[in-house]
């Protein structure tokens, strides 16, 4: 079932929005505060009714201003999880999803906690638990409702960041069990990055760019209300050691690199992203160097910007990663498209939260 939006409103926070989430994919709406994105997650469950609209999922039309049609949120069949958990404070975990369910089942509502890694917690009330296993109550909660789409809006913005970088794998572990669309509205673009198939950018309400993940995150233009230094790639890699000194191995598809202790299995598949302003360029192979990770590369393009730099789209075999530099250094290098290069990265620049497992 493939959700449609097309979403027209005036006033403080106007709307010119029009997006498709297919079944199984993850839309992301990034902008900065103000932009309009949780209004439109708003529009979408029938909390607020633009202008002018039509909201579809599949053959349903939840709504459409033209037809006079407008169906309240809970005839929507779609499950919304706000930033706060709203949860029942004097019922068990397994209460509140009970809550949910219009024929209660105890089998399949501990099946849902299962889901969301809370085995063993049924019984605790929101009080006994943490942020983060209360916000797995409410996403299980919102499951129960067997949604034909899911709304995620700023989800992880109330726990920490180590809360937050479980609960996001989560999230890529779930979607092998979800076949409905989900919409994600975050200002962390490293969220957006790791978590969605594509992305769509919003500033005072209007649609600036939409494309894949990989297309929006390299188009410094359409990040600049955003910040050009967010611009960035995601490099697949696979963990194949942990070194005595402290180190992870990873293998991409033309190397090695090394990175700080990862806490995770070998084999584990991941999506490393590389900041394109952290990474150095070099024609020749480089000696010499505290880098520990340099790897062989083809320039696929070189796209200026409107300031004093340059963005390079560097082909690491099937793989792509971004290097940002100034335009000097480019004219010094004299790059261009087919060249090899080697691309360096200092190990210790990679955040670990930059680091998530592949879905």
């Amino acid at each position: 079932m493939t959700l449609t939006v097309a979403l027209q409103s005036h006033g403080p926070i106007p709307l010119d929005l029009s997006f498709r989430v297919a079944p199984g994919e993850l839309l992301a709406l990034v902008g900065p505060s103000g932009a309009g994105k949780t209004t439109a997650l708003r529009a979408i469950a029938g909390l607020m009714t633009p202008e002018t609209g039509r909201v579809t999922a599949g053959d349903a039309v939840w709504l459409d201003t033209s037809a006079g049609v407008n169906l309240p949120p809970y005839r929507r069949h779609l499950g919304v999880v706000f930033q706060s958990y709203a949860l029942f404070p004097h019922l068990t975990a397994l209460g509140n999803v009970l809550t949910a369910m219009q024929v209660p089942d105890r089998i399949e509502a501990q099946r849902l906690l299962d889901l969301v890694n809370l085995q063993g917690l049924a019984n605790r009330r929101p009080s006994d638990l943490s942020g983060g296993q209360q916000q797995r109550v409410a996403l299980a909660r919102t499951l129960a409702r067997r949604p034909k789409a899911l709304l995620l809006d700023e989800p992880f913005s109330a726990v920490d960041r180590a809360t937050r970088d479980g609960l996001q794998a989560e999230i890529i572990a779930l979607r092998a069990h979800l076949n409905m669309p989900v919409v994600l509205v975050t200002h962390d673009l490293n969220e957006a990055q790791m978590l969605a198939d594509r992305m769509l950018v919003i500033d005072a309400g209007r649609m600036i760019r939409e494309g894949t993940t990989a297309e929006v995150m390299a188009d410094a233009a359409a990040l600049r209300t955003l910040g050009v230094r967010e611009v960035a790639a995601l490099l697949p890699a696979v963990i194949v050691a942990h070194e005595d000194d402290g180190l992870t191995r990873l293998d991409t598809a033309t190397g090695p690199i090394f990175l700080p202790r990862i806490d995770a299995p070998i084999g584990t598949r991941l999506r490393v992203r590389i900041m394109a302003h952290e990474v150095i360029l070099s024609r020749d192979r480089p000696v010499g160097l505290s880098a520990q990770n340099i790897l062989p590369a083809t320039v696929r393009s070189v796209v200026p910007g409107d300031g004093p730099a340059v963005t390079l789209h560097l082909a690491l075999g099937p793989d792509e990663i971004l290097a940002r530099i100034t335009r000097r250094a480019a004219a010094d290098l004299a790059l261009v498209p087919g060249d090899p290069v080697h691309v360096i990265l200092k190990t210790m620049s990679v955040a670990r939260d930059h680091i998530g497992r592949a879905g």
